[in-house]
């Protein structure tokens, strides 16, 4: 199973989204590791009531073995089914690559 299968199934399971995107994002970066940036947006129903940085926390959580190792980083979109709907459902694109 690649990364970004692990990724996914590791989301899947924790957050039963209602929409799951993962875009491997490894070949924009300086740093030329393969699987090591992801640009992710979850909308699940487990986000109602949650901040951001809960969400992000609880993201973090979930993936925190990938985190560890290949994965670099990850650019987060975390919405709930109406924050999603509300943005019609698109999210804003990773900013470029800074360096290193």
């Amino acid at each position: 199973m690649s990364i970004q299968e692990t990724i996914q199934a590791k989301l899947e399971a924790r957050f039963l989204p209602v929409h799951l995107a993962i875009v491997n994002e490894s070949h924009r970066h300086a740093m030329k590791a393969e699987n090591s940036h992801f640009h992710i947006t979850l909308v699940s129903h487990a986000f109602e009531g949650q901040g951001l940085v809960a969400r992000h926390r609880a993201v973090n959580k979930a993936l925190a073995e990938e985190l560890a190792g290949p994965v670099h980083a990850i650019t987060l979109h975390t919405l709930t089914p109406e924050e999603w709907a509300a943005r019609g459902g698109t999210v804003e694109a990773s900013p470029k690559c800074r360096g290193g």
